[in-house]
């Protein structure tokens, strides 16, 4: 313990990413899977009639989970090489399969068959969480559909929306993004058995030539690791644009949890809304007072990491000379890792901020009528229009009125006395009671509390339904 504090250890390992993320990137499951897509190559090889027997394939099996890793390390020592050191230490596991243990395959078979199933079983864990999200805002929308606020372009006031809508704004981008990765997943190929330059000569080699029974065996790892199939062509490698593709996925992610929560802060500044805020949390150092959007801040950071690491394969991919070069190799194990526990982590903080976010619905309220006469002005002079006032000259009093409430309300005491001026003014012909009459929030959010229950019918519960398998709870260790 006193040691791993005189070294670096990834904050996304001690701070953000889940244990279950942590575990698909872990040692432990590599090489398990190494020894899986061992046993799978070598059932497949005695399946089309190379000399492998069932008892050497039980002994590979009876040691798939007990990786003997001292042993791996010190052979490494001796031959630098990270494949052939867990060969030799299966092999002395398994001393009567030892012969046949990554028969006829490259270092790639184990290496990127691997790294193939540990996107698609990240991805997973991605798509549940993100699947989460989804639920709790879903449950959020639907409450607050009704309720109308303040929407803004160029972050100024513009029209009225509900806090309901405005969650489907960060629905609808997250679903995009679920779409997406899910499409990814289904889409993708392991790389099978194509060897050292994707030939697949040293298994032409092995089947005397037989290419039916070569094209046979990938058809069979594909199964056994439950693939629909193996890439048609390749060289070494799967290509590194699949890798590029999944980051740009992520990255999208991030980017729709980032707006998420820029907007959550910016709402927890106005004081209409709020992230959870824990009995005993300190939110300043120096400000006692202070609740800080820690959360949300947390969810940007790492959001921008994400993003930005998200370049990391597109220039692998595009730097893989020929069949192969192992440039890649360094780049890509930090790259593709980190982005997966990163938005692991970011996820999980958005689940735990939507599971309790926090609504002021007085100041909500506030906000919209300090507002509203502005945006009432329209059909007020509608109103007057129906009483003999001229359209023209209602616009240009409007506009003069207008601009001398807003003058007050940012120049001088802060009371927006619009209302009154144009009761005052004999050119409209109204009261003040009946301009109160238009000053009802509910008739300017048009269509919203519609779009929210049309959309959660025709796009979030169809993708809940397909994604969503169990309630998870965040439980965020800092």
């Amino acid at each position: 313990m006193e040691s791993n504090r005189q070294q670096y250890i990834s904050p996304l390992s001690t701070r953000y990413a889940s244990p279950e993320m942590q575990f698909i990137f872990s040692e432990t499951f590599k090489f398990r899977t190494w020894r899986r897509l061992w046993i799978a190559l070598a059932r497949g090889e005695q399946r089309l009639g190379l000399p492998i027997t069932d008892e050497q394939i039980a002994e590979m099996e009876a040691a798939k989970d007990d990786i003997n890793f001292e042993v791996a390390e010190a052979r490494e020592k001796l031959v630098r090489h990270d494949v052939m050191s867990h060969v030799y230490a299966y092999g002395q596991q398994c001393p009567k399969a030892e012969p046949i243990i990554h028969l006829g395959a490259t270092s790639c078979y184990v290496g990127d068959n691997t790294d193939v199933i540990i996107l698609r079983e990240a991805s997973s864990i991605i798509l549940q969480k993100a699947a989460q999200v989804l639920s709790n805002l879903r449950s959020f929308a639907l409450r607050y559909k009704d309720m109308p606020c303040m929407a803004y372009t160029h972050l100024q006031p513009a029209q009225l929306t509900t806090v309901g809508k405005r969650a489907t704004l960060w629905m609808y981008e997250l679903s995009m993004d679920v779409e997406e990765l899910a499409d990814r997943v289904g889409k993708l190929k392991l790389l099978g058995s194509k060897g050292t330059t994707g030939t697949q000569a040293s298994f032409m080699e092995l089947f005397g030539g037989d290419e039916d029974k070569v094209k046979e065996l990938e058809k069979f790892i594909a199964d056994e690791t439950g693939f629909s199939g193996c890439v048609p062509v390749s060289g070494q490698t799967y290509s590194r644009k699949v890798d590029a593709g999944f980051l740009a996925t992520l990255s999208g992610i991030a980017q729709s949890a980032y707006k998420f929560a820029n907007d959550l802060r910016i709402l927890q500044s106005f004081e209409e809304m709020e992230e959870p805020f824990e009995k005993n949390q300190i939110g300043s150092s120096a400000m006692p007072y202070k609740r800080n959007p820690m959360r949300s801040e947390r969810i940007c950071a790492l959001a921008r990491y994400v993003i930005v690491d998200s370049l990391n394969p597109g220039l692998t991919a595009s730097t893989q000379w020929f069949e192969r070069t192992l440039d890649d190799s360094a780049n890509k194990r930090i790259s593709v890792a980190e982005a997966f526990l990163a938005v692991d982590a970011i996820l999980n903080i958005y689940m735990n901020i939507t599971e309790d976010l926090v609504v002021y619905d007085r100041v909500v309220h506030r906000r919209v009528m300090e507002k509203l006469p502005f945006m009432a002005t329209e059909n007020i002079m509608m109103q007057a229009v129906k009483r003999g006032g001229d359209r023209q000259e209602l616009h240009e009093k409007l506009r003069v009125h207008s601009h001398a409430a807003a003058h007050r309300v940012k120049a001088e005491d802060g009371v927006n006395d619009l209302v009154d001026r144009i009761a005052g003014d004999p050119a409209f012909g109204m009261s003040r009671e009946e301009i109160l009459k238009v000053l009802r929030p509910e008739l300017y959010i048009g269509r919203c509390p519609s779009q929210v229950e049309e959309f959660i019918a025709e796009i979030i519960d169809p993708m809940l339904k397909r994604f969503h398998k169990e309630t998870i709870k965040a439980d965020l260790k800092v």
